[in-house]
């Protein structure tokens, strides 16, 4: 077969599979996504495959978000619902978390709360699911579910643990920086109370270097004198030994135990550097 025959062959086989690719329905399309394990789309992607106009996909779009059979959980950002959640209306945030945070670009761990769950010892189910980023993120909220966003300049992904979920896999702290981050975000993501019901709960499976770590990896080390006091209240006083002499190396001034309360009528505590100003009672909510 000739050159000329070849390439006549090739445009008129590329020609057949354009108008294979605009016959496609886009429900069809979600469908073999769904098959492949695949739980959302983009809407690049829809346009880029399906060839639609821009208006006939917005119609598409808006017809199957009627019927249940996707969500849009953020701009530009689709989720495919299986049968077993369509009453949801949404699917569980560690379905699509890794995929949308690759979608926005952003690096990203499951933390506070969320990486406590994880680790058996949230205390309660969290109302929330808490993900750590670079860089601030508008809060989701959609049906039954609520993604609340933490900006973190610097992240160190060696205290980062990838966790199995129904689609893959998601980023989670380890339970180490799990517990600072709970005291850093402490007025956001959960009362002090609260946060040492968590810690009474994970004080046994803490490594004290990876600790000392986690702490280091902030760079301030208030956190880490609000910890280690805490942790002396724990049934596992022991875990402090290694964050004391860290703290001590690092000749921190005085801090508030609470950072959101007065320090009047606050006691001095030497060892951890902290003003008492207030009492610590475990959260049985």
């Amino acid at each position: 077969m000739s050159y000329i025959a070849n390439l006549n062959h090739f445009l008129k086989l590329q020609r057949k599979n354009q108008i294979l690719i605009k016959r496609l329905k886009i429900s069809d399309w979600i469908d073999s996504r769904q098959a492949e394990g695949l739980y959302y789309f983009t809407l690049q992607e829809a346009s880029n495959t399906l060839g639609l106009t821009r208006q006939a996909l917005a119609r598409s779009l808006t017809r199957l978000v009627n019927n249940g059979r996707i969500v849009s959980i953020y701009h530009g950002f689709y989720l495919i619902l299986p049968v077993e959640y369509k009453s949801w209306g949404v699917l569980p945030p560690d379905w699509f978390i890794n995929d949308l945070m690759a979608y926005l670009e952003q690096p990203y761990y499951a933390g506070l709360l969320t990486a406590a769950d994880y680790y058996g010892a949230s205390h309660q189910k969290p109302m929330a699911f808490h993900v750590i980023t670079s860089k601030p993120i508008r809060d989701i909220q959609c049906k039954r579910i609520k993604i609340r966003f933490f900006a973190k300049k610097d992240i160190d992904f060696s205290l980062v643990e990838q966790k199995n979920s129904q689609t893959g896999y998601i980023r989670v702290s380890c339970p180490e920086l799990t517990v600072i981050d709970l005291l850093k975000y402490q007025n956001r993501a959960a009362g002090l109370n609260h946060i040492f019901s968590v810690l009474k709960e994970l004080a046994e499976n803490l490594d004290s270097e990876r600790l000392v770590k986690a702490a280091d990896s902030e760079g301030c080390t208030a956190y880490a004198q609000r910890l280690g006091w805490l942790l002396k209240q724990t049934d596992h006083p022991e875990k402090h030994l290694k964050l004391a002499s860290w703290i001590k190396r690092k000749q921190p001034g005085y801090v508030k135990l609470d950072p959101k309360l007065p320090m009047k009528n606050s006691s001095r505590n030497c060892e951890w550097k902290l003003l008492i100003n207030t009492q610590i009672e475990e959260d049985f909510a």
